[in-house]
């Protein structure tokens, strides 16, 4: 008799010890990394994060690139109290050591962007740029609709 108790207390705190299992926590899916390509990149993102904070209040960085012929629109605002427009190309190369890196140009003679960046991450919705000569200058870009006061349209 007292074997029998002692089986059934036993299977009983087995099958309570399954029972009270937490439920598994539902895995949040990550977004599947892109190649770097003008296809990819294509399209109207806002900067979002730059050297690891949001921008201020009020500021504010869109850029539009156009695959078909490398080019872009930015509109920014931290530089002035309005809406600057500024245009040019983009190249992107793959770097043996640093894989792939965006570079630019301005329209009108304007020159070349400061610096080149790597590309350090690339999702449908989100990008992360390194500048080359200072890795704590990244800037994360998300995918955001230009609104149409910015566009001046």
């Amino acid at each position: 008799m007292k074997r029998f108790i002692l089986l059934t207390i036993s299977l009983l705190a087995l099958i309570f010890g399954f029972v009270s299992c937490d439920e598994p926590t539902p895995e949040v899916p990550v977004e599947p990394e892109l190649e770097v390509t003008a296809n990819n990149i294509a399209g109207e993102w806002k900067l979002a994060e730059w050297k690891g904070a949001p921008l201020a209040e009020g500021s504010y960085v869109y850029i539009n690139f156009v695959r078909s012929d490398r080019t872009y629109t930015l509109y920014q605002n931290l530089d002035s109290f309005s809406t600057r427009k500024l245009t040019g190309s983009f190249y992107i190369e793959t770097d043996p050591e640093r894989g792939a890196v965006i570079r630019g140009n301005y329209d009108y003679d304007r020159g070349d962007w400061a610096h080149r960046y790597c590309i350090i991450s690339l999702t449908a919705n989100k990008m992360v740029w390194a500048s080359l000569d200072n890795v704590v200058d990244q800037s994360v870009y998300v995918r955001a609709e230009i609104p149409t006061e910015i566009k001046g349209e």
